[in-house]
């Protein structure tokens, strides 16, 4: 298996919680903590990649995802 770093951007939503997105796949998830998000949003690329590796009857690359955030150093303190 090949390993793979995506970058993810995690920002507040207004009705509390978090809400984070792939910058490199069209992939976005929510969660009440930032540590709740961060979590659906490595399941949500990696069930992402399992559809992509389905439907192309191939793998792909990063199938499983290691994730970098980037916010403001307030939110992550």
């Amino acid at each position: 298996m090949v390993t793979r770093k995506f970058t993810v951007v995690l920002e507040p939503a207004e009705e509390g919680g978090f809400i984070v997105k792939c910058l490199e796949l069209p992939v976005a998830t929510q969660g009440e903590t930032k540590e709740e998000a961060l979590k659906n949003i490595k399941e949500a690329i990696e069930g992402y990649l399992e559809v992509k590796t389905k439907l192309l009857g191939r793998r792909v690359k990063g199938e499983k995802a290691e994730v970098i955030v980037e916010a403001p150093s307030a939110l992550l303190a």
